[in-house]
Formats: C-alpha cells, structure tokens, sequence
C-alpha cells in the first residue's frame, strides 16, 4: 500500500495552482457541491484540465480523466479536493481513477464530510496508487473557505456586506441610500450575492426599501445564468414584498446559522442595513467583511452608521481585522477583510 506523503515535487505547486484556477471557473456553477478543479498529467508531459459543473454533472476528476481517455495511465493527477468515495448524484471519483490507472493523486486539502474524511485517499492507498497531500492546501483553504467551513461545523461562512462614504455612514438623515456607489461596485455586490448560497436582511431593510435581492447582471462559468440564493428575513416580510417568497427566521443567530446550515447553505451575505451588521458583528458571527467604500462625504452625524448598536467601549476593545484584499471598483473601493491580528492597521 502506498503511503500518504507531503513530499513535494518540483511541478507540484504550478500544477496545483493550474487546478485551482480551473476550480475558480466552477464558484458559480457548482454549488451545492464543491467547486473544485484537477489536472492530469500523462506520462509524456501532456496536460488535462476538469472542473466540477452543475449538480449531477461530472466532477472535475472524472472531467480531466474523460479528456485524457488511454493517457491517463502512469500519469499524476492534481486535485483541489479530496476525491468523493461514495454515490451521490454522480458515482464515486475514486473509481473513475483507479480504473484509468492513474499512478500518483495530489490531493491540495482532505474532504471533511463525513461521508469522505479520508475514506478517498484510503481506496486510492488501498490500489496502490501514491498520494500527496498539502501542495496548494493554503489557496485551496481559501478558495473553499464555505464549503469547508460548512462541512466541518455545520454552519455557514458569513459575509457582512456594507457601502458606506468615506466618513462611515450608510444612509442619509431621511433613510435613504440608494445608491452610495457607483455601477461596478454595485455589479461586483451582485456576483458577490451570486456566490452566496442564502442572503440575509432584517424585516426592516425589507420595509424601507422592499428590495427583491437577486442576481442580476452576471453569467456563470458555463455561460448560463447563476442560481438565486435563498432569501431571508430575520422577522416577518409583507405577503406582497418584493423579497417573496422568502424564508422568515428569528430568535437567537446561532440558531439562524444552525437553520441555515441544515438547508445546505455554505455561504451567506448579510445584506441587511446597519441594525442586522451590528448584531451579528458584536456576536462575533462574522467571518468575512465585504465593504465598498465610494470617495463621498454625508458631511454630518446623522446620518446611519456602518454599524448599529453598542460598540467598543475603550481602544483596547477595538474588533481587529486583517486586511486581505483593496479593489478598484470605478470610483470606489472594495476592502476585503477578516478576523486578524490587525498587525498595521490603525
């Protein structure tokens, strides 16, 4: 039987970053399932590339070997994600390669559903195939973050996204926001929502504004139209609301969270105005912070906040974050950040 290694070739991390750039085409097509990509190397040097598509198509595994076809044999093949080992919409990965006599896997990160953990790169050990895992892993980790942070706690990745001016508001005095930025920040918000499996606003959003909250504006990997997350309200939408039908939820957030992960959501965007941020802000609920900031001043202290509610009551109280990510949207800015050290900001 061979054995698990973390030895590293020298083409293993460029390879690996092949299939993670083939898994990125797959974000919006193949939810719920992974988006994960692969490449086969053949004997001879010759490269081919999979990606995982919609529900009940093949997996990326299956993809690249089915373009490889008789060259698969003897070659190496490069995956983001452990490969599945049980029937689900499609039969098992593994199968597929151990049939094509593949004679090494690179596997970036393991599958920590439990019907895999572990149970894939087992059968392929067990067929006396070598396998590699970690080249990639921290792109992989990242790339995955929802699917993984789902599979392991049962809940989803949360993602707060906010527009606000320069001097941190929200809304003007009278309630109205519409629109702080300008049109590619507010299509790149749609993609954003398109990634999301659920969107999540508090009774109030859907009052004052009604919004319908769909994808509009953007066309997946496959060239289709991506899927409309789930919508929901914390409390209770009007029958006649733009935001029908929706999912109405309350009580406690972790219970949210919890609901939401039942119902197979790995990523949800809150979406909702500044009293819904604030909340789940100070619960430390939020995984990611999405915020778009437009070159504009409200000019006073009327106006509503990035965040509602109680917050730090001394510096040394401060939510610390890392700055991951500063995009140029038009005129306006994206800042991607997580829970950090917050080493270098002020």
């Amino acid at each position: 039987m061979a054995l698990v290694t973390d030895d590293e070739r020298p083409d293993d991390a460029s390879l690996m970053a092949q299939a993670v750039a083939r898994a990125a085409n797959s974000r919006l097509v193949a939810p719920p399932n992974p988006w994960v990509g692969a490449v086969l190397v053949t004997p001879t040097g010759v490269t081919f590339e999979g990606s995982t598509r919609r529900p009940g198509s093949a997996h990326a595994e299956r993809e690249a070997l089915r373009r490889a076809g008789d060259r698969a044999a003897g070659g190496t093949l490069y995956v983001t994600l452990e490969p599945c080992c049980h029937h689900g919409r499609t039969p098992p990965c593994v199968d597929a390669v151990i049939e094509a006599d593949v004679a090494r896997v690179v596997v970036a990160v393991s599958d920590p559903d439990r019907r895999v953990g572990g149970s894939g790169i087992e059968r392929l050990q067990a067929a006396g195939i070598e396998v590699a895992v970690g080249p990639g892993a921290g792109a992989v980790e990242e790339q995955l973050a929802p699917y993984l942070k789902h599979r392991r706690t049962g809940r989803p990745l949360v993602v707060v996204k906010l527009a606000t001016t320069l001097d941190g508001r929200t809304a003007a005095a009278d309630g109205t926001s519409q629109w702080i930025t300008g049109e590619e920040a507010r299509l790149d918000a749609h993609r954003l929502r398109a990634e999301s499996d659920a969107v999540l606003v508090g009774a109030g959003t859907v009052r004052a504004d009604d919004p319908r909250l769909t994808v509009r504006g953007v066309i997946a990997g496959d060239g289709a139209e991506p899927r409309q997350p789930l919508r929901v309200v914390l409390g209770r939408a009007d029958p006649s609301a733009a935001i029908q039908p929706c999912v109405e939820l309350g009580g406690d957030l972790t219970a949210v969270l919890d609901e939401l992960g039942r119902r197979d959501v790995a990523q949800v965007l809150v979406e909702g105005g500044a009293t819904v941020a604030g909340a789940f802000h100070r619960a430390g609920l939020v995984d990611r912070y999405v915020i778009y900031l437009a070159p504009a001043l409200m000019g006073g202290d009327d106006g509503t906040p990035l965040l509602s509610g109680p917050g730090a009551s001394s510096i040394g109280d401060l939510r610390r974050l890392q700055l991951d990510r500063v995009v140029k949207l038009g005129h306006d800015l994206r800042i991607d950040l997580t829970l950090g050290t917050g080493a270098g900001l002020a």
